[in-house]
């Protein structure tokens, strides 16, 4: 009875303990979360800011064939809001049109860590925010991303990824990022279904507004 008892009370403990730890972590998450948020409101002010993406046209899942990119349409949306500079990363030598093909390739480049060439650059020296955007291809960023990221010094730099997707979100792009990006601060980024960024713009609009001014 007296090592049931103690059982009992320890598993109470434990369930206690356990409680308290994952309300302090939910607190600190949303600190951070708050933090960010704040920050995010701020950050574009008085600062000058660039929107810097990587987005393709043709045929694209759930949408078909389309003049503008997903990850283009919320680019310029961002831009919008925050009188920012616009560069898009666009390589040398343009993925096939086709959705499969372009697929194949994408993940071959992954496979292989390839550095596709990219037409032009843009001076990030120049900038104190950049706002970096892609579709996730294979849960991760499109090579040609890599290319850009580095050809820089992203030292003292405040980065906010966003990206455009059928379901897998922001995967670990922002942890690679992170880690391609070396010295520059790296925020939370925003994630919007592809589908969304072509059929349902205004409402991607409301979500992007309502995303900066938190």
């Amino acid at each position: 009875m007296n090592k049931t008892i103690s059982f009992i009370a320890l598993m109470t403990v434990l369930n206690i303990l356990s409680i308290k730890g994952q309300n302090n972590s939910r607190e600190l998450l949303q600190k951070a979360k708050n933090q960010t948020n704040q920050s995010y409101q701020k950050m574009t002010k008085n600062k000058k800011s660039l929107v810097v993406y990587f987005s393709r046209a043709d045929e694209n899942y759930n949408v078909g064939y389309i003049e503008k990119g997903n990850t283009e349409i919320v680019a310029e949306l961002i831009a919008a809001e925050t009188s920012a500079d616009l560069f898009h990363i666009e390589p040398v030598t343009p993925y096939p049109a086709e959705y499969d093909q372009c697929t194949k390739v994408a993940q071959k480049e992954r496979r292989e860590k390839a550095r596709p060439e990219i037409k032009g650059d843009k001076k990030i020296e120049d900038y104190d925010v950049i706002f970096m955007g892609y579709p996730n291809w294979w849960g991760d960023m499109p090579m040609p991303i890599y290319t850009f990221i580095e050809r820089h010094d992203w030292h003292g730099k405040t980065v906010i990824p966003f990206c455009t997707h059928e379901g897998s979100g922001l995967s670990q792009t922002e942890t690679y990022i992170r880690r391609a990006c070396v010295g520059a601060t790296v925020y939370s980024g925003l994630a919007v279904r592809g589908t969304d960024a072509q059929k349902s713009t205004p409402k991607v609009k409301t979500v992007v507004k309502e995303w900066l001014n938190k």
